[in-house]
């Protein structure tokens, strides 16, 4: 009788959590897809662009105040800053210009006089933006909800960035 390897527990190749977990993501990728949208430029697709641009140009005005009003926080904010400019870009260079509201073209936001309360200023901005783009992206068309999709998931690091918590590990936690 011929001998036939024994198959070891450990086999070479992907596991099969790997393979479920890719398996769900090209599902997730697909539900995103332009299928049955056309060129995914409709009207209402058009307008959740340009609201979208609007809300991250106010969002950047957020910054950009907290930034005038606290200045020893400008090295940290900065890079956050410009990530929202990037994002606000990639919303109006992708559909209509974002006219700004009236409530806008007023002087910026106010800021609190405490440091600490900016930074969860911003931070509960960058949360609240975060989660209402997360279920916008579900009407969205393919492109721009994969676009809501990634500024989503920024804003939500932003917030936790903002937070002590996310403070904690560069020693600006605590400078008022």
């Amino acid at each position: 009788m011929p001998s036939y390897p024994t198959l070891s527990r450990s086999r070479p190749g992907p596991r099969r959590r790997s393979l479920l977990a890719g398996t769900a993501g090209a599902v997730l990728l697909t539900g995103c897809s332009d299928a049955g949208s056309g060129d995914g430029r409709s009207a209402d697709a058009e307008r959740l662009r340009a609201r979208a641009a609007r809300d991250s140009s106010a969002l950047l005005r957020r910054y950009d105040a907290v930034i005038a009003a606290h200045a020893p926080l400008s090295a940290r904010l900065r890079p956050l800053r410009e990530e929202v400019a990037r994002h606000a870009k990639a919303f109006a260079d992708g559909g209509l210009k974002p006219a700004p509201a009236a409530s806008e073209r007023a002087a910026g936001p106010p800021v609190p006089g405490d440091r600490k309360d900016a930074l969860r200023l911003l931070a509960t901005a960058e949360r609240e933006l975060a989660r209402r783009r997360g279920k916008q992206l579900l009407d969205a068309p393919g492109e721009l909800a994969r676009l809501l999709a990634s500024v989503a998931a920024a804003g939500a690091a932003h917030a936790y960035l903002l937070t002590e918590k996310g403070a904690e590990g560069n020693g600006e936690g605590d400078d008022k």
